[in-house]
């Protein structure tokens, strides 16, 4: 997520009342995860694990609970507690703002675009050209939608991203200030919910159909001309690269790659990255002539099991 303006470490430091380490006039250009940060971005981290991920990351700013060296060309915010503070950004600079209206005044709606009853279309918006959106759809601000594109009913866009830290008191979630970009081309099928972007993009790539009742998560990226069908669930930042095939009922651990014309059976359970050009089956998912073989031989257990008992 990029800044509308460009702001100095002195002045995000008063932002979040923490004190820092760099130049008064160090450039803060925006604030993103670690694994979309650029030069420029504020990225957090408050576990010693992590450290030294994030301070050697494309980040030029880490907001972080304890003094450390800097690295050179960097500049750091030290605060008691960095995901509060980068929530703090996050509402400072993406605010939630109502809309008491269907179709807020802010969205851009493109040519011979058609939007059924009851639809919810948010703050800022754009939906391009030739697009049917069927009754019931929610699309959250900030959303992209491109030409050509039908969203069928019930179907939710934005929703914030399932992410939350563990404290004494109950679960504190971390705000979402991201966008769904939805590429040219796309079908998405009817009560499908996509989840939008921590600070940078939960993407669809063109050509890309979807079938119903699909969940994708947070910052997760599906390329062009993918196959997903139904009661798929798809967890936060996943990258799944062009032509691939996922089958119903397939569950997909997050932070992992699906490689390009990749197939996934039905009620795969994905726990790791898979290669493309590959067919995959079972949990955990494993190519498919493999699991089988598996199968064939858990089924013999018995037989053998017989055998050893026959030969006492």
């Amino acid at each position: 997520m990029k800044f509308p303006t460009p702001h100095t470490l002195l002045q995000i430091a008063k932002l979040i009342n923490c004190q820092f380490i760099g130049d008064d006039n160090f450039p803060v250009l925006g604030m993103n995860e670690i694994h979309v940060v650029e030069s420029g971005d504020i990225v957090f981290v408050d576990h010693p694990k992590y450290y030294d991920k994030a301070l050697n990351s494309a980040a030029t700013i880490v907001l972080i609970n304890k003094k450390v060296e800097c690295p050179e060309g960097k500049a750091l915010l030290i605060s008691d507690d960095p995901f509060r503070d980068f929530n703090k950004l996050t509402n400072h600079f993406k605010p939630f703002k109502a809309s008491n209206v269907s179709v807020s005044d802010s969205a851009t709606i493109g040519k011979n675009t058609v939007i059924q009853p009851n639809c919810f279309i948010g703050n800022n918006v754009v939906i391009g050209n030739n697009c049917v959106i069927h009754s019931n759809v929610s699309i959250y601000d900030d959303s992209i939608i491109g030409n050509n594109v039908t969203i069928h009913a019930g179907t939710i866009l934005g929703g914030s991203a399932f992410y939350y830290k563990n404290r004494p008191e109950g679960f504190d979630q971390l705000k979402s200030g991201g966008r769904v970009v939805i590429e040219d081309n796309v079908d998405l099928g009817a009560l499908c919910t996509i989840d939008r972007g921590v600070t940078g993009d939960t993407r669809i790539c063109e050509g890309t159909k979807i079938d119903n009742q699909v969940q994708i998560g947070h910052d997760t990226v599906v390329g062009k001309k993918c196959l997903i069908a139904s009661q798929v669930g798809i967890a936060g930042c996943v990258i799944i690269e062009d032509e691939v095939t996922i089958w119903g009922q397939v569950g997909c651990t997050s932070g992992i790659t699906i490689g390009r014309k990749a197939v996934v059976q039905a009620q795969s359970g994905i726990s790791k990255s898979l290669q493309g050009g590959k067919t995959y089956f079972g949990y955990p998912a494993e190519e498919v002539r493999l699991k089988l073989r598996e199968l064939a031989s858990i089924k013999q257990i018995p037989q053998i099991l017989e055998f050893i008992k026959s030969k006492k």
